[in-house]
């Protein structure tokens, strides 16, 4: 299993995301993680929530166009340069860099890392291979994992998918 994200494109006026955000309370869906960027027009929203094909129907159903993309995820040593050696590995095996969430659970010494990519099995089998900023380094986490991150998290940290 991996994390999977769903996208989305709103016009950019007041009250669209939480008309967004109130279909997925309707169905009781609990919301991980939410990116939003805009342009004077339209938003982009990215979301990982706690049942994603179910959020996916009732959002279409709403008459939203939704992507949805599966994440690998990285879990990199957290000092300088450990995400550049991954991002270089991928790019030398001319694998696309789609989206990057820096996650607020941690792995002891580790950060977690989801990556959105043009190409999953070909970026997991780069990254596999045992590369030295990367090695032993693939997680397979789900939604689920997430939503289920202790409370010892200060409340104040925020992960956002990019």
């Amino acid at each position: 299993m991996t994390i999977q994200e769903l996208s989305l494109r709103l016009p950019n006026r007041p009250g669209e995301l939480a008309r967004v955000l109130r279909h997925l309370a309707e169905e009781r869906i609990n919301l991980a993680a939410i990116s939003v960027d805009s342009s004077e027009r339209e938003g982009h929203v990215r979301l990982v929530v706690s049942d994603p094909p179910r959020a996916a129907r009732r959002l279409r159903a709403a008459r939203y166009a939704v992507d949805a993309r599966d994440l690998l995820t990285l879990a990199l040593e957290d000092r300088p340069g450990s995400l550049l050696a991954a991002l270089a590995a991928l790019g030398k095996g001319r694998v696309n860099i789609l989206s990057i969430a820096i996650l607020v659970a941690r792995e002891g010494s580790r950060v977690l890392v989801a990556v959105g990519v043009n190409d999953l099995a070909k970026a997991e089998r780069l990254l596999a291979r045992g590369h030295p900023a990367t090695g032993e380094s693939l997680h397979r986490l789900t939604n689920a994992d997430l939503l289920a991150v202790p409370s010892a998290i200060p409340s104040e940290s925020v992960g956002l998918l990019l």
